[in-house]
């Protein structure tokens, strides 16, 4: 049966959009925010390569063909950008203040850390990208010396988390402005919390895109300075 599957070079893809779909279709049937798609497809996957005894070798062979549309994909998010251009430009101030602090909290938040829990300079550099997309965040972590396989694990972990606590929290703080709760779910959710941005508007789906691409920036400025405080 393994050899099978594994004869497959489009075995991990498969498995990818496979357990995906079951994402959507159980977050469907349950409606609850908690049973996300991407969460329910990752343990989906990572049982199903366990049960099947597939390395992550394996998987890769064909999974490696959605990881390269990620660049691609986050490259497409200037189009709800553009089409909100006028937005854009008269709040420019406020969203360029809005991903300046959300960069600083994050980066001054895993400082903080490093110092209560000791963590090496490797640690420190893996967990500084942990709020940008995976394209910036894996390179600018291996360049600071940390560990590119652990900073994924964590960029996707925190994009999960502010995809699912997005709207809760906005309405706990009484944020209703679309303008700022794009750049609040962007800096900190990178694109899958774009997505959820999408899922509420326009604009902030528009302005999360733009929060994406200059906290990236400003993620990359920063941890080549933050690194060298520990």
């Amino acid at each position: 049966m393994k050899e099978i599957l594994t004869s497959s070079i489009f075995l991990g893809a498969m498995i990818t959009l496979l357990a995906f779909e079951l994402g959507r279709i159980i977050q469907r049937k349950l409606k609850l925010v908690i049973f996300n798609p991407i969460l329910i497809g990752t343990v989906a996957v990572i049982a199903f390569l366990l049960l099947a005894d597939i390395s992550y070798e394996e998987y890769n062979e064909g999974a490696k063909y959605i990881t390269y549309l990620l660049t691609p994909a986050t490259v497409c998010l200037a189009v709800p950008f553009y089409e909100q251009l006028a937005v854009f430009k008269k709040n420019v101030g406020a969203i360029i203040a809005g991903i300046t602090a959300g960069v600083l909290t994050s980066l001054g938040s895993i400082f903080v850390f490093a110092l209560l829990f000791s963590f090496s300079t490797a640690e420190y550099a893996t967990l500084l990208p942990k709020s940008i997309t995976t394209a910036i965040g894996i390179v600018l972590a291996e360049e600071l010396g940390g560990m590119g396989t652990i900073t994924a694990l964590m960029i996707i972990m925190t994009g999960l988390a502010g995809n699912i606590v997005a709207v809760p929290i906005c309405k706990l703080f009484g944020i209703n402005n679309p303008v700022a709760k794009g750049v609040a779910i962007g800096t900190s959710a990178h694109v899958v919390g774009t997505a959820k941005a999408i899922e509420l508007g326009e604009v902030e789906g528009a302005i999360s895109s733009v929060a994406i691409a200059v906290s990236g920036l400003m993620t990359v400025l920063g941890a080549s300075i933050f690194v060298r405080l520990i």
